[in-house]
């Protein structure tokens, strides 16, 4: 009976693995859907209020290229983020690089730290390309700058930050 028992449940558990690896492969796009679509409706629901949302982007370069990697972001990026801020998208811009070396698990050479209107700003693809034409009428060079610049990276991670109050 015991036996029994056993065959039963083993057989059942293979026919959910079965199952799970089917749907996992063909449904694997919708749950990457699926989780951009929670992701919005959680952003849309947390800043009903226009309440600024705070993003730090941070850069790991490869070795010896951080200068370069800056000045190809102060010249290409940071003017498409100015021209947001002078229309009220973004509060504040701040760039930050650390003063002395850290480990290599731990270390970042370039930090960003956006402030938004609001969470929907934050996360709009489309936020700056308007200013796109306007400041850099050779597009295909701003591409490849761009490309160049990325090439450089060895790890970028962006981290939502909410500020503690201390009282």
């Amino acid at each position: 009976m015991a036996a029994e028992l056993f065959i039963s449940l083993n057989f059942t558990f293979n026919k959910i693995f079965i199952m799970y690896k089917l749907i996992a492969g063909k449904f694997k796009y919708f749950f990457v859907f699926l989780t951009i679509v929670t992701t919005s409706f959680y952003v849309n629901g947390q800043n009903k209020k226009d309440e600024p949302f705070t993003i730090e982007n941070y850069y790991k370069v490869r070795w010896g290229y951080a200068d370069e990697f800056i000045n190809l972001w102060k010249t290409n990026h940071y003017p498409l983020l100015k021209k947001a801020q002078e229309k009220g998208d973004i509060i504040s811009v701040t760039a930050e690089k650390p003063k002395l070396h850290s480990g290599e698990d731990t270390r970042w050479d370039f930090k960003v730290t956006l402030v938004f209107k609001n969470a929907v700003l934050a996360f709009d693809p489309n936020l700056t390309t308007p200013y796109k034409q306007q400041l850099y009428p050779d597009l295909d060079k701003l591409t490849k700058d761009e490309q160049h610049r990325f090439e450089l990276l060895i790890a970028h991670w962006d981290v939502m930050v909410d500020t503690i109050e201390l009282k």
